[in-house]
């Protein structure tokens, strides 16, 4: 793969600055598992005129088998690839860098960027009061120097980095969370590969990898989506088969109890709330859930949020990761069918002629326009300081009716914009029905919100919408398609 760093225009801006500074800076990168953490920070700083020293931690590695790698790294860096003993401890590894580091030109910048650290970090191995010393004591009082920390497990830095209460309190100068690709940075991406796909291609793949480079960079030029998909997820030796069970077994020492959880919150494509996922998922300890929760929302699994216009308390759970949702509804119950998969690029195809494909892939369009509101934003013309959110009535007796709205933006100039999100291989028809539903959708909203805003209606399709009486007559907040997606 090339080492051209394909998109990340704000992180770079941000490790510019980081590197042209006349000041110590300390960064914590943050971002889910597989997003491309070490590429952005490799590819970056090793093109550029510093001393750039890197080491990466490794799971479950032994504190002697870390301090060995460290060493190597301190004699490729600062020695010429020099041999270097290994220290017996982090202080006296800390030691060996800060001496190394004193015999650079003042006028040289160094950049240390220490990967995985939570990894480095183990237990009893006292690395982080060595880092707060030597960052407090030597470090943070040269201006070339530029430490980087990064790790896949987001609670972990946040909780001993960012939210440190002991000698590293508030000594982070910036944070960088990387996160998941757009579909106009995929496609870049894949164009960077050499591979040319059209927007619906990109979106078909996007429903299943997410925006997450390393799965792109596993799609084969001159397969469909649908191919690279059965190729990928469906056949024996495929790259993702094994995917799911290794990337939570890396981040997590109890992977299953988080995986428990996220099994309970992806039945509600809609959102969970805490007091019943914790019910449903069996949890004895309703503290440790909650903070098994939030370690969930910081590796980018899952989304926390208090439903639009719902004044009373209660967190809501739901599942963004693409990945994670495709693997729970379509890979793990079907996984002894493709542990006997070989060469067989039609599985996937004939999935997608079931009416249970056609509701996923609603559910998941609807999730990738709440990850591209930017773009919607500008389709739309709606202005960027508009109130984001979805709203839900339940009918509380026969007599009324219930309604779901995928998408609302309550704006600043008196107006609610309604927003339906439709998964459509064609044009998609509002006829008398559907229109009949969506007056009823607008009146409810009206009544139980008890808004006096002015109310549109916009859609949001793959391929737009055929004009009919009906679409004339309600569609006001204007039309949004696949190709808008990939704008900004």
């Amino acid at each position: 793969m090339s080492t051209h760093i394909v998109g990340r225009d704000k992180e770079q801006s941000i490790l510019t600055q980081l590197l042209n500074s006349e000041r110590a800076e300390f960064l914590a990168l943050i971002g889910r598992r597989r997003v491309g953490k070490t590429f952005l920070i490799k590819n970056f700083f090793e093109k550029k005129p510093c001393v750039f020293f890197y080491c990466s931690g490794q799971k479950d590695g032994k504190l002697k088998q870390h301090l060995m790698d460290f060493a190597v790294q301190i004699g490729h860096a600062f020695y010429n690839g020099a041999n270097i003993s290994p220290c017996k401890s982090w202080r006296d590894t800390f030691e060996e860098l800060t001496k190394a580091i004193q015999q650079v030109n003042k006028n040289k910048k160094i950049v240390l960027f220490f990967d995985e650290l939570p990894w480095l970090a183990t237990k009893r191995s006292n690395l982080l009061p060595a880092l707060d010393y030597y960052w407090n004591r030597y470090w943070s009082h040269e201006k070339n120097i530029k430490l980087i920390v990064c790790g896949s497990s987001a609670s972990w830095i946040t909780k001993n980095i960012i939210n440190n209460k002991a000698g590293l309190y508030n000594r982070l100068t910036r944070t960088i969370c990387l996160e998941p690709f757009t579909l106009k940075e995929s496609e870049a991406l894949l164009h960077a590969l050499k591979i040319k796909l059209n927007h619906k291609q990109i979106l078909d793949l996007y429903m299943v990898l997410g925006g997450i480079p390393h799965y792109m960079v596993l799609v084969q030029k001159g397969l469909s989506a649908y191919q690279c998909i059965d190729t990928l997820c469906f056949q024996k030796n495929g790259a993702l088969v094994k995917e799911f069970d290794r990337l939570f077994a890396s981040l997590f020492s109890e992977p299953e109890t988080y995986v428990a959880l996220i099994r309970v919150i992806a039945r509600y494509h809609d959102g969970i709330g805490q007091a019943r996922l914790i019910q449903e998922s069996g949890a004895s300890d309703g503290g440790r859930t909650v903070q098994r929760l939030k370690e969930l929302i910081e590796a980018g699994f899952i989304l926390e949020f208090i439903p639009y216009g719902r004044h009373e308390k209660g967190l809501y759970y739901k599942v963004i990761d693409e990945f994670t949702l495709f693997y729970l509804q379509w890979m793990e119950p079907n996984m002894q069918t493709i542990l006997k998969q070989n060469n067989n690029n039609s599985y996937w195809l004939a999935k997608t002629k079931t009416p249970s494909w056609k509701s996923w892939a609603g559910y998941a369009f609807e999730s990738i326009g709440h990850k591209h509101i930017a773009q919607i934003q500008k389709a739309l013309h709606i202005e960027p300081g508009a109130e984001i959110g979805s709203w839900r009535y339940l009918a509380k007796n026969l007599e009324q009716q219930g309604t779901q709205i995928d998408l609302l933006f309550d704006r600043t100039d008196q107006v609610i914009t309604i927003c339906e999100i439709k998964f459509n291989e064609s044009p998609f028809v509002i006829d008398k029905l559907y229109a009949k539903k969506i007056v009823n959708k607008i009146e409810t909203y009206k009544t139980q919100s008890k808004t006096k805003k002015q109310i549109y209606f916009a859609m949001i399709t793959v391929n737009g919408l055929k004009k009919t009486m009906y679409s004339e007559e309600l569609v006001d907040g204007g039309v949004m398609m696949l190709n808008d997606f990939f704008g900004v």
